[in-house]
């Protein structure tokens, strides 16, 4: 009996250990948590370079590089409202090998263009969110109107023949600026472009009358002279540019269209691996020497947990849906 149980005692632990050396060898099985990153990682941003969220990608990409011991590789994927570049996401292997930014424009995708490839909801992951920033009404410096009031009353006089510049429809600019005429009560022409970058150069020169910037965009055009900023979109005045004020300190009270940008990855993607890059993401934006970088651009560093970051798209997504369903804001 005794030669018996031993038997089958040893030969429970051969199998066992059988087992153990044919999950070596099958692909995708593994006694542990594989290494990660096992090759370089894509960066995605939907915007031409020199935008707000490719100025924020190249920030952190060389930061991530040097944590991860893999090259972060920022890609510029423009057009369709940012739809190619969160599309190439969504489709991509959740191996943490493929992420993006997504801002409250990205929320709007599904409401705006009809169908989308993906759904934010269902197909995306949030590592992390980390910096608000906020938007700025910039106009052209031959523009008769110095402050918002002037601004809208110019606009009530011209009704349909003042334009702005936004980075897209659905974009962040262009949800500020609705915003801005819904509460005016004024009738704008939008004038969409496929970046920020592009947007600014049209308005510099002179051929739109405005632009509904990210801050970013805007600091360096506005400390020069050759655009002329109305006000911010915050609750508050930005550090970048404390001179200029608020739109509710303009008159406009109760306007609050803050911009944020967080990194989300393929669903699916292992905990771990978004755990992972949860810490390195959120290390590099508490970072003293990056938050000043970031902070003289007007980008305020405003970290945020996978989970805190899950909760807060769900509340901001019905907030901008509504804005764009009732303003009937469709892809152009």
């Amino acid at each position: 009996m005794r030669r018996g149980s031993g038997f089958l005692m040893n030969g429970t632990a051969s199998a066992c250990m059988l087992i153990s050396g044919l999950a070596l060898l099958v692909p995708g099985v593994s006694a542990q948590t594989p290494t990660y990153p096992v090759k370089p990682i894509r960066l995605i941003i939907g915007f031409t370079p020199g935008g707000a969220s490719d100025l924020v990608a190249r920030v952190y990409a060389p930061r991530l590089s040097a944590a991860l011991g893999q090259q972060v590789l920022v890609e510029n994927r423009p057009g369709a409202n940012g739809i190619i570049a969160r599309n190439i996401v969504a489709k991509a292997p959740p191996d943490g090998h493929t992420l993006t930014l997504i801002s409250p424009s990205t929320l709007v995708l599904n409401s705006v263009v009809e169908a989308t490839p993906f759904d934010v909801a269902r197909d995306f992951a949030p590592v992390a969110r980390i910096v608000d920033l906020q938007n700025i009404l910039i106009t052209h410096p031959s523009l008769p109107a110095r402050d918002l009031r002037e601004f809208i009353r110019l606009a009530k006089a011209q009704p349909g023949k003042l334009n702005y510049a936004t980075s897209g429809v659905g974009g962040a600019g262009h949800l500020a600026a609705q915003l801005l005429s819904t509460m005016a009560g004024i009738d704008l022409v939008h004038v969409p472009y496929r970046g920020g970058s592009i947007a600014i150069n049209d308005l510099l020169a002179g051929h739109v009358d405005s632009f509904m910037a990210i801050i970013s965009t805007a600091v360096p055009h506005v400390q020069s002279g050759k655009a002329r900023a109305i006000a911010v979109s915050g609750a508050r005045r930005s550090s970048a540019l404390p001179d200029v004020p608020t739109m509710a300190q303009s008159g406009l009270t109760g306007y609050d269209a803050t911009t944020w940008y967080g990194f989300v990855v393929p669903a699916g993607t292992p905990n771990p691996i978004i755990q992972r890059l949860y810490k390195e993401i959120i290390a590099i934006t508490n970072d003293q020497a990056i938050r000043q970088h970031l902070e003289s651009r007007g980008i305020e560093a405003f970290p945020a947990a996978p989970e805190v970051f899950a909760a807060y798209i769900k509340a901001e997504t019905p907030k901008w849906t509504r804005l764009v369903q009732a303003a009937g804001v469709k892809a152009e």
